[in-house]
Parts: C-alpha cells; sequence; structure tokens
C-alpha cells in the first residue's frame, strides 16, 4: 500500500512538474496582430488611436517627453508633407511578444521603412525598432528607434538649395 501511495505522490509530482506556465516567448498573438494592424493603418494613412490606452506614452528616438497617442498621430500627419510616398515594406518584418518576468506583456518588431522625398524623388530605406507595452490589450507604451540622419541632412539641403534659389531671384539694389 505504501508503495502505491508513493507511486501515485511521484507521478503526481512528475505531471505537475511537466505543466506549462504561460507562453513567454511568440511570435503568434493577439497583441501582435494589433501592432500589426498599427502598421496597416500607418502604410494607408489611416491615424486611428483606439488601439491604444486613454494614458498612453510614445516616445520616437528619445526617452523624454512623450506624446500621447493623438500628439504622435499628429507627428506623422506632420511629417508627411515631406513625403511623396512612404510606409513599411512588406518583407523582412519581425515580430515578437515576450512576457516579462515583471509580468509585463511586450510586442517588438524590425522593420524596414522605405519614403521618396516630395522635395526631389529621393528614396531612402531605414531598418526600424518599434516595441509596445501592453495592459488588457491595449498600448500604453511606444518606443520608437531609427537612425534619421539621412532624411535631416537631404532635408537640410533641400532648404538650402532652396535658400540659395530665392537669394538669386532677389533683385539687386
Amino acid at each position: 500500500m505504501k508503495k502505491i501511495i508513493l507511486l501515485c505522490a511521484m507521478a503526481a509530482l512528475a505531471l505537475s512538474a511537466c505543466q506549462q506556465g504561460p507562453v513567454r516567448y511568440t511570435q503568434d498573438s493577439p497583441e501582435i496582430d494589433t501592432v500589426k494592424k498599427l502598421m496597416s493603418n500607418y502604410n494607408s494613412k489611416t491615424f486611428d488611436t483606439s488601439m491604444y490606452a486613454d494614458t498612453s506614452k510614445t516616445f520616437y528616438n528619445t526617452s523624454k517627453n512623450p506624446m500621447s497617442a493623438s500628439e504622435a498621430m499628429d507627428y506623422h500627419k506632420q511629417t508627411d508633407i515631406n513625403y511623396a510616398s512612404r510606409g513599411f515594406k512588406n518583407e523582412n518584418q519581425e515580430y515578437e511578444m515576450v512576457l516579462t518576468d515583471d509580468g509585463e506583456t511586450w510586442v517588438n518588431c524590425w522593420l524596414e521603412w522605405n519614403g521618396t522625398l516630395a522635395a526631389n524623388n529621393k528614396e531612402i530605406d531605414i531598418p526600424i525598432h518599434l516595441t509596445y507595452q501592453f495592459v488588457d490589450g491595449k498600448i500604453v507604451r511606444e518606443y520608437g528607434y531609427w537612425d534619421a540622419s539621412e532624411i535631416v541632412m537631404e532635408l537640410q539641403k533641400i532648404e538650402a538649395e532652396a535658400k540659395m534659389a530665392e537669394e538669386e531671384m532677389e533683385p539687386m539694389d
């Protein structure tokens, strides 16, 4: 009888040791689907904030001065004037969802962005890393990192050329 009880206890212990906890890493989740929808919205210039919590904070290339979701959408609208076209490419996209040791849910994505400047039709490709923290299915934090120096230098060059052309057209006294 003792052997049977001991065997049952060992079997129960073995079964409980095999039970898996929550998924800590995946490439398929509702949160990833939300981020993919956000990327699709960006590409189609649909500035929808419904996937963000009311108190969400967005940080682009900074850790200070966060934007609200509506301010982030305004940022995209304002920068759109510089481009004849822009958006994330469909190839080479990577998405992952991670459940941290602290119980936080994050979605990371690595994307390739492509834009054509309106002023000179120069095409620019930029790798971008975005990460989103989710609480109750809503984005509460967004961080975006990319090197915008090629765009900045090209826009400065366009501005300098326009200023020179304007000065050449001014009448001499």
